[in-house]
């Protein structure tokens, strides 16, 4: 990448001289060692960057001395990359990368990774801890409890999954892991993914998916071709009574299609990870119905799953820096450029 201020290349591919006023200055700042992060890091987490790395961030005035930065969930479009003069490269914490602008990225010559393998296994369990809590309806029958009634018997809404199918769409790191565990309950899996091909379980298409499945389960990223792929016209495909699980990202799911289809009852219960529009307002519809179970898109941050993200990230951005292409680049265009 050009080094902005200077109008130098970096990462080793050209020195620039060094008695030149604007490099000593930022040589002063210790540009090699600075590195961004988007969010406050959980409590410990300092120590994983180690001796070599000086940690800035949140406050947004630190980003133009950094030449690294760590994303999490937070936008980075071309006007917050463009801040960052320095920068050469954003390591996303997590599998998803469509919070950030690829193509602003690569146009300053800004590499963009990801950490796919981290996430996985915490996103897996969170995914069956939101079918559970929504097809056993935990937190009503907790309410019960709580407020001293004795009809829980009764009113208990639960569903029995053994037997039942579950649409699993989308087959990689997550959603395959996903399968194996649904399928050891005994339940009926079967598998949409077009760009896979699936030997362990019954690889159908999403027509199949949404007619045929009890359980509809998420695991695809955010792309132009699974934007709202839960739409309007898909619900009204699914069989009446569908539980809706979502890990992935909030907007493969039309959000009023979604609330529209609770109101009718063809979508029983839901349990969300990820919400479109996110976070959602406390007063929205699907954090106040007994049916939807919505927490705040930490399937991954569990103790294990954010330190092997965090290690992942701060291995990536060490990489580049150093002038190492990592593996996991999901801009590999700007090599090119």
């Amino acid at each position: 990448m050009i080094l902005l201020a200077t109008g130098y290349e970096t990462s080793g591919r050209a020195c620039p001289p060094t008695n030149d006023a604007r490099w000593l200055h930022l040589k002063e700042l210790s540009l090699a060692e600075r590195i961004y992060i988007d969010r406050p890091l959980p409590p410990g987490f300092d120590e994983l960057f180690g001796p070599d790395w000086d940690v800035y961030g949140p406050d947004p005035a630190e980003l133009p001395t950094c030449r690294a930065a760590i994303a999490g969930s937070s936008l980075w479009g071309p006007e917050r990359i463009a801040e960052g003069t320095v920068l050469e490269v954003i390591s996303r914490s997590g599998i998803g990368y469509d919070t950030v602008d690829l193509a602003a990225a690569a146009a300053q010559g800004v590499v963009v990774c990801n950490t796919p393998d981290a996430p996985s296994i915490s996103t897996a369990e969170h995914t069956l801890s939101l079918l559970m809590a929504a097809t056993k309806f935990t937190a009503n029958n907790v309410a019960r409890l709580r407020q001293g009634r004795i009809d829980y018997y009764a009113a208990n809404e639960g569903i029995e999954l053994s037997g039942a199918t579950i649409g699993v769409v989308g087959y990689g790191r997550i959603g395959s892991r996903v399968a194996r565990i649904a399928a050891a309950m005994d339940m009926r899996v079967i598998v949409c993914d077009p760009y896979v091909e699936v030997a362990e379980h019954e690889q159908v298409d999403m027509e199949t998916i949404l007619t045929e499945s009890r359980v509809i389960t998420m695991h695809t990223p955010l792309t132009d071709e699974t934007h709202n792929m839960l739409d309007a016209a898909a619900f009204e495909a699914m069989q009446h009574g569908v539980v809706i699980v979502n890990a992935s990202r909030g907007g493969v799911i039309d959000t009023q299609a979604l609330i529209g289809a609770l109101d009718s009852g063809k979508v029983y219960a839901a349990g969300l990870d990820v919400t479109a529009p996110e976070p959602l307002d406390p007063d929205h519809t699907l954090l106040n119905r007994d049916n939807v179970v919505v927490t705040p898109h930490i399937a991954s941050a569990t103790d294990k799953g954010r330190k092997r993200m965090y290690r992942g990230a701060i291995e990536n951005a060490r990489q580049v820096l150093a002038g190492t292409r990592p593996v996991n680049v999901v801009n590999p265009d700007v090599y090119e450029r």
